[in-house]
């Protein structure tokens, strides 16, 4: 048991290590041009490469920790970030950088790792939280963009790159001695788990939504360091601060976005996530001076932040028994939303002399999730419509968890004698005879939350007072993660038979 408990501190501090490895180039690269001669388009090819490898290979983490669990595949994963570190420290031409580069993605990688095999320690109702925590990890590449300025001044790149090898070496070996050895695992085939998921449009949807928030997290992190240097004309060290801070705000938040979409519609979090991303779009459009480029910079991280941890909530909401698989692809098609952005900035920029155009599809991208968002919201409001018509043969009621009611039918109303603007809102208690004890009623919830099925004869009232005898059924209506989402009660007057 203290093993278990030991797994969300170990595999967070794993992924800020892996997040530290992963931006190392970036956050470098204003030191690294001085002594390799870099183009602009190869300084935006160079720090954009690590995120090809840390996203493609998130597919196959996330299926590998559902079958061999997450302490073999950390360990594994830093002990080959021990060789692209190591050879980038020596690095002394472009092709050394592409080659270090690209296997440094295994560090942004391991990503896939933890949202597999957390989510197993814990209920579904704390899932986005756990995931937000989780995903805080992304204070790994603050801490890189923060320090490595500091020491490359004071002991040169190289030397500074070297020092990663400590802590990769050093959580190589705790995952290794800490790590669950009993972790649940499955072993259900990939080409399996791929099919069973990717005709359904709910997952590129939502890997539509993380190519947007993680990508621009990403997009930023590498690209804010050389280009506040050489647009703002900062020194490498304030360029590193403020980077920092884009990725600490963004890091915060994501936790939080994770709770407040267990605790709130995840959607609604979303459309908020979107429109604040939309408006951030179109202000770094007209190239605002650096207050404004900050104001616009630091309102992407925080939407950027929300929407990482609300996307993670969906994940597992919708693909329960594909979680490993589902986790991987929209994880990578997150960090391939980190590839393109700052290349494409880059040969706009060229061609244009400007960003505008590459902001302002930022904006379009953003402003296309939101009504995406708009139309998922009604659609799963319209799923729950479907489900409640095919039981509209007698009087109905619908309430939410807590018993308060949502919905009736016409039958409901000849039946009691109650419209639905009466009972709306309401508890059904405004139906009790008072010929029950507490027991019944008591006995009545324990076997739905139980069994999630209750059936028998109850006497009810109806509002002109008199009491009448029904047969009640009362199921639970569960989503498509197994959580019960709604109470269905259905009945019929069975006085005139009994008399």
């Amino acid at each position: 048991m203290q093993t278990k408990k030991w797994q969300l501190p170990l595999q967070t501090l794993s992924l800020v290590i892996g997040f530290m490895v992963w931006v190392i180039i970036s956050s470098l690269m204003p030191y690294i041009k001085k002594d390799i001669p870099l183009t602009p388009n190869e300084i935006s090819l160079v720090t954009a490469v690590p995120v090809i490898l840390g996203s493609l290979l998130r597919i196959l983490l996330g299926y590998w920790t559902n079958r061999f669990g997450a302490r073999i595949l950390f360990f594994i994963s830093f002990i080959l970030l021990i060789f692209p570190v190591a050879y980038i420290s020596a690095a002394n031409s472009i092709a050394d950088l592409l080659i270090g580069g690209l296997l440094l993605g295994i560090g942004g990688a391991v990503f896939s790792i933890g949202v597999t095999s957390l989510p197993k320690y814990y209920p579904k109702e704390r899932h986005g939280f756990i995931n937000g925590i989780y995903g805080a990890g992304n204070i790994g590449t603050a801490l890189t963009s923060f320090s490595t300025p500091i020491l490359a001044d004071a002991i040169g790149w190289q030397s500074t790159v070297r020092l990663f090898l400590i802590p990769v070496i050093l959580f190589a070996l705790l995952n290794f001695l800490f790590g669950d050895r009993k972790e649940t695992k499955a072993d259900n085939p990939l080409s399996a788990q791929i099919r069973s998921v990717y005709k359904d449009e709910k997952l590129w949807f939502l890997s539509l939504f993380y190519f947007i928030t993680f990508g621009s997290f990403v997009a930023f992190t590498v690209y804010l360091p050389n280009f506040l240097v050489e647009n703002f004309q900062l020194t490498s060290v304030d360029a590193g601060f403020r980077t920092a801070g884009f990725i600490t705000l963004a890091t915060f938040l994501r936790p939080i976005g994770g709770w407040l979409s267990d605790k709130f519609n995840p959607f609604i979090i979303l459309l908020a996530v979107f429109g604040g991303l939309t408006f951030s779009g179109v202000l770094l459009s007209f190239s605002p001076n650096i207050t404004w480029y900050s104001i616009g910079c630091l309102t992407v991280a925080a939407c950027a932040g929300v929407g990482n941890g609300t996307v993670f909530k969906l994940a597992p909401y919708y693909f329960t028994k594909q979680a490993g698989i589902v986790n991987g692809i929209v994880s990578a098609m997150g960090g391939l939303g980190g590839f393109f952005p700052p290349i494409v900035l880059t040969v706009i920029f060229n061609i244009t002399g400007h960003y505008a155009i590459g902001f302002m599809s930022l904006a379009m991208f953003a402003m296309a999730s939101f009504v995406i968002v708009v139309w998922m919201y009604y659609l799963e409001k319209m799923s729950l419509d479907i489900k409640i018509l095919d039981h509209i043969g007698q009087s109905m009621i619908v309430t939410d968890v807590k018993g308060t009611i949502e919905k009736v039918n016409h039958a409901f109303t000849a039946v009691t004698g109650y419209p639905s603007n009466e009972v709306i809102g309401r508890n059904p208690k405004v139906l009790q005879s008072g010929r029950h004890d507490q027991n019944f009623y008591k006995r009545m919830w324990e076997s739905l939350q139980e069994h999630g099925y209750w059936q028998g004869e109850i006497w009810n009232k109806r509002k002109n007072g008199e009491i009448y005898l029904e047969w009640l059924t009362i199921s639970a209506v569960k989503n498509d993660a197994g959580e019960i989402k709604n109470y269905l009660a259905l009945f019929s007057d069975i006085s005139g038979k009994k008399s």
